[in-house]
């Protein structure tokens, strides 16, 4: 029987200032939902082939390049934390990302689209991204895992009132100026967030006399719970790139298919808060092994009983199992990790999240050209999730800092 996760923890923290938990959640919030809308790039494709002529190939490139420049924001946002205070640092990251946005939204032509939206945009909330969770985890002292599962939520959630947002406003206005009503959003927020960051009292880097038992960055562990993540992250990122394609596939209509695509955004959403809930309570590689089990027996369902609704339970499944690793993931790091090397691990940790955002949906998308079907994907996907079942039990059951010498 599992025994509660919780008890096994008895390091304790290096000494951190106290602040107000509740107000680096809200600026948190108030930043990472509308940065969240980087899932929502699709809405925007069909009118920016009409104006600005540009083939979808080419605008998948946009894309690509937004989930490359937010990893390297991610890397290199541990690096500013001594450069300015806290709420300084998340106002101009929140500010380049607007800039981003704005230079996309002026864009004549790909290359200009590729710099505002690809490089810009996207480094600028890698970086806003890891400063807020570093901030959060300098103040968390119980219930890491529910809270750091909250947090890597947000880009979902944010994703999800997007999506509908933007649609409108695309056929009211434009995509130009609803790319200027994002930029907007994201200077209001950035501003309200470091103003938060600010009461909060939330520092990004411990005081020089602090001291923290912790297990090395870049070490095994590392590399285990990166591994892990990379393989529900190809197959939870496969669904949610190519949810609709897949459901239409299998013979649903075009109503069902949007339905399931944005019911599915939902349920990872969900399921983020939901891996973080349970590594509170039980061992994270225990957790790690059921979401991976979880996302498998989805894929056994699509592969064994193609059919519209089981591709819809299936995909659902998929992509739930990636969505428990996600917050397993935050919440492991946290566990495993002082809060004083937070950001450095979980930034390293999206180098695997990028990779799996290039590999399996692309292979995906290769398949089908060439078999008309995601069957062989799909058969993919599963050998993926098998795989990071196996190394999620090489995973330590107790923290990191407790399996060290006392």
């Amino acid at each position: 029987m599992l025994r509660p996760y919780a008890q096994a923890m008895s390091a304790p923290s290096p000494p951190l200032p106290a602040g107000r938990l509740w107000a680096a959640l809200l600026a948190s919030t108030l930043v990472n939902l509308p940065l969240g809308s980087v899932y929502s790039f699709s809405v925007f494709l069909r009118p920016i082939e009409q104006e600005l002529a540009v083939p979808r190939s080419a605008l998948s490139l946009v894309f690509a390049l937004a989930t490359i420049g937010f990893t390297v924001g991610s890397v290199g946002a541990a690096f500013l934390y001594r450069l300015a205070s806290a709420p300084v640092l998340v106002l101009a990251s929140a500010l380049i990302a607007a800039a981003g946005i704005a230079i996309a939204g002026t864009a004549p032509g790909l290359p200009q689209l590729m710099l505002g939206y690809g490089i810009v945009f996207g480094t600028g909330g890698g970086v806003a991204y890891i400063l807020c969770q570093q901030g959060v985890n300098m103040l968390v002292r119980t219930r890491r895992g529910l809270v750091n599962g909250y947090l890597v939520s947000l880009y979902p959630l944010g994703a999800m009132i997007a999506t509908p947002l933007f649609h409108a406003s695309n056929e009211a206005f434009g995509w130009r100026l609803t790319l200027a009503g994002l930029a907007g959003v994201l200077v209001v927020a950035g501003a309200l967030a470091a103003l938060l960051v600010r009461v909060s009292g939330a520092r990004l880097a411990p005081p020089a006399s602090a001291t923290a038992d912790s297990p090395p960055v870049l070490g095994s562990l590392f590399v285990k719970i990166s591994a892990t993540f990379f393989f529900a992250a190809s197959a939870g990122l496969m669904v949610l790139s190519q949810a609709r394609e897949i459901v239409g596939t299998y013979g649903g209509a075009a109503t069902l298919a949007v339905a399931a695509t944005t019911g599915i955004t939902g349920a990872i959403a969900a399921a983020r808060i939901g891996g973080g809930w349970l590594v509170d309570r039980f061992a994270v590689p225990h957790v790690m092994c059921a979401a991976h089990a979880l996302a498998l027996c989805g894929g056994l369902l699509l592969t064994l009983l193609p059919g519209p609704l089981t591709a819809v339970l299936g995909l659902g499944m998929i992509g739930m199992g990636y969505g428990f690793i996600s917050g397993a993931t935050a919440g492991g790091i946290a566990i495993y990790w002082s809060p004083v090397d937070f950001g450095r691990v979980a930034g390293r940790t999206y180098i695997a999240w990028c990779l799996a955002a290039i590999c399996l949906p692309t292979l995906a998308g290769w398949l089908f050209d060439r078999t008309g079907n995601y069957a062989t994907a799909v058969a993919i996907a599963g050998a993926a999730n098998v795989t990071g079942m196996v190394i999620a039990f090489t995973l330590p059951r107790r923290g990191g800092r407790d399996d060290r010498p006392s």
